[in-house]
């Protein structure tokens, strides 16, 4: 695996044997960082990656210039190995591991991010509830973002706050926002 863009493009990590995670494919992950490129300023970014896996999201936006990354994992061998990796970038000033249930941290933390990233198991139970949580916690400053990996199967469709869907294969992406404007 590798970071795509950025500061640390191209810098390799691989996950030891026998590691849980299904990581987002490169190219989903291109894609949906070119749609991000054209609405958010990277180096404003207060972001929230949850279900880290094998940290993918969280050293994208470390290397793209994010304010902070927040990494939420809950398995002690993914969240120690994001934890290792983010110590060789060299990006710990900016990027942080904890080990937590990603539903338990939604419903206790108590800051705003200026973007949160969710990319759960897609089989997990509760998934369709994390846009819920994270709007009835505001946990999401005026103009957030939160995104939402999934499988092709779940569909957010009717969601108050359901802004756009991005589909790239099998890897679709639901983007919320708190006003959505229908001319966007």
């Amino acid at each position: 695996m590798r970071v795509v863009s950025g500061t640390l493009r191209g810098r390799r990590f691989n996950p030891p044997e026998g590691f849980d995670a299904r990581p987002t494919t490169d190219f989903a992950k291109e894609n949906i960082f070119n749609v991000l490129n054209n609405i958010v300023d990277y180096e404003e970014l207060d972001v929230l990656d949850l279900f880290s896996g094998t940290g993918s999201i969280t050293y994208e936006f470390a290397s793209r210039g994010a304010k902070s990354v927040t990494s939420v994992e809950l398995n002690f061998k993914h969240q120690r190995f994001i934890q290792q990796t983010i110590q060789q970038f060299g990006i710990g000033k900016v990027a942080k591991s904890l080990r937590s249930d990603a539903f338990r941290y939604l419903k206790e933390v108590r800051r705003k991010f200026d973007l949160i990233f969710a990319d759960a198991p897609y089989d997990l139970e509760g998934v369709d509830t994390i846009p819920d949580i994270v709007f009835e916690r505001e946990l999401l400053t005026e103009d957030g973002l939160l995104i939402v990996e999934h499988s092709e199967e779940k569909r957010f469709e009717g969601h108050p706050h359901l802004w756009q869907v991005r589909r790239y294969g099998k890897v679709n992406f639901s983007l919320f926002k708190i006003k959505v404007d229908d001319g966007e």
